[in-house]
């Protein structure tokens, strides 16, 4: 059997490495996940996942996870999560501490160099 899984799968990699618990509860997840979005219908599913609980050795998992969308393997960033759509222009903040905290630092700031101005001359 042919597969589009990478080399560097576990599947195809390790293909004599025994079956975790971990790795079955992983797959049953993605399994249910495809099932759920219509990607596998009843009869693929049910092959499926009676191969996943009959294989001891990780490569005959392979015909389990072909054609399974792949995981995912970052978290979305806090902004892209926010609700926003692409292209939407986020709401303005209020800047009104931030700039009286900026304009009041700076005073002091300014005033620091003119004391010891005058202090020098």
């Amino acid at each position: 059997m042919t597969s589009d899984l990478p080399i560097s799968s576990p599947y195809r990699s390790s293909p004599e490495a025994p079956v975790t618990d971990v790795e079955r509860d992983q797959l049953s997840s993605r399994l249910n996940a495809a099932f759920t979005e219509g990607t596998l219908n009843a009869d693929d599913y049910q092959s499926r996942l009676d191969q996943l609980f009959a294989a001891q050795k990780l490569g005959q998992l392979v015909p389990v996870v072909t054609g399974l969308p792949p995981l995912q393997t970052y978290a979305d960033p806090a902004i892209v999560t926010s609700g926003g759509q692409p292209g939407q222009v986020a709401e303005s903040r209020n800047a009104s501490r931030l700039t009286v905290a900026v304009v009041g630092g700076l005073a002091v700031v300014v005033l620091l160099i003119v004391v010891l101005l005058v202090a020098l001359l």
